[in-house]
């Protein structure tokens, strides 16, 4: 026998077997889930433990619910039986989750967020009319400025379109993409062999690294030539774990060219605010060399395509029909990686 779900808006009061979300408006509109099956799972149980769970204790969560501290020990006790383990463990005058309690926890979490978000699309239904929604992550090693260029198309499709950017790193965006919490994960590199996710990786594009510096490093290094002039001085080298950051350090130690680390960052806009600061040379995609030396006010002294900068967008589709997932890789395929890098060709380049 399934159970009911109810979201009225705005969840502020629990029923027998439902979760009842009520807006304070006298026009609520209510919309019943079906659920084959609710296992064992009481989610009027398991609102009680999410309250006490965020709260810190029973004695907020029933001033909170305005109910007694005794009522909801008894139905998370009921809960712990139900599922079998206990939840909670004493810890000094309080509570503490045991490790099965977290877990539950963030599975919580992703159920009352789901019911957030369907009031929210209900409540902006009528006045907006149909709202595409586009979640992507984006690895935190991406380039902000590379992000920003990709995600563009999605926002300039006809139909109206909600945004809604993660960033963090790239094993966790995949365990997020799994779960069909994001759309669209943008990554410098393809997805990890030891990362056991269901995706496929739609490779976008790839550029070589110019190498940039401010004008008081540039004065220092401009009697010598490019790449010499990188042996000995001043550098913001991308972390180590990056895969920019290998390829960069391996080409480094092929040429014998031995710079002075005086950074090093996982952020590629930190480094770029060091190296406009005057703390040493660092690295960007060339596609993007014009728009580095306008916003950052230094100059390019080279570039190298030996050191490949990629980038993937990962989906659970195999065969991509997200109209915004659509725009952006053949944005990124016919314009920003498109273009012949002419400015790498002028200069001397290895």
């Amino acid at each position: 026998m399934g159970c009911v779900v109810s979201f009225n808006l705005m969840a502020t009061a629990i029923r027998e077997n439902q979760i009842v979300l009520i807006s304070p408006s006298e026009k609520t509109a209510q919309f019943r889930l079906h659920l084959s099956t609710c296992g064992t799972v009481n989610y009027k149980h398991l609102h009680y433990f999410f309250q006490v769970a965020k709260l810190g204790g029973v004695l907020r969560a029933s001033e909170h619910l305005h109910m007694s501290p005794q009522t909801i020990s008894g139905q998370i006790q009921l809960l712990e039986e139900a599922l079998g383990t206990a939840l909670f463990i004493k810890s000094g005058r309080g509570l503490a989750l045991t490790d099965t309690g977290r877990l539950v926890l963030g599975y919580a979490e992703s159920i009352f967020s789901i019911g957030a978000e369907l009031e929210e699309a209900v409540r902006d239904y009528p006045s907006k009319g149909k709202l595409l929604e586009f979640r992507v992550g984006v690895a935190d090693a991406v380039p902000k400025t590379i992000a920003c260029r990709l995600i563009e198309p999605a926002s300039q499709l006809q139909e109206p379109v909600r945004i809604v950017c993660r960033e963090w790193k790239l094993d966790t965006l995949l365990g997020e993409l799994a779960l069909h919490r994001l759309d669209l994960v943008i990554s410098d590199a393809p997805i990890p062999s030891a990362v056991s996710v269901q995706a496929f990786n739609h490779k976008l594009g790839s550029c070589g690294v110019s190498f940039f510096a401010s004008p008081s490093v540039l004065s220092a290094t401009s009697t010598v030539r490019f790449p010499d002039c990188l042996d000995g001085a001043p550098m913001i080298l991308p972390a180590e774990e990056s895969a920019v950051g290998k390829r960069l350090r391996a080409w480094l130690g092929a040429k014998s060219l031995h710079p002075r680390v005086v950074a090093e960052c996982d952020d590629s806009a930190l480094a770029k605010e060091l190296g406009r600061r005057g703390m040493g040379i660092f690295v960007g995609p060339t596609v993007l060399e014009r728009d580095i030396e306008k916003q950052y006010g230094v100059r390019a002294i080279g570039a190298t395509p030996a050191v490949v900068e990629e980038f993937f967008a990962i989906s659970i589709e195999r065969r991509i029909t997200h109209p915004c997932v659509t725009a952006i890789t053949e944005a990124a395929r016919t314009q920003l990686f498109a273009e012949p890098m002419r400015r790498q060709a002028k200069r001397s380049t290895t």
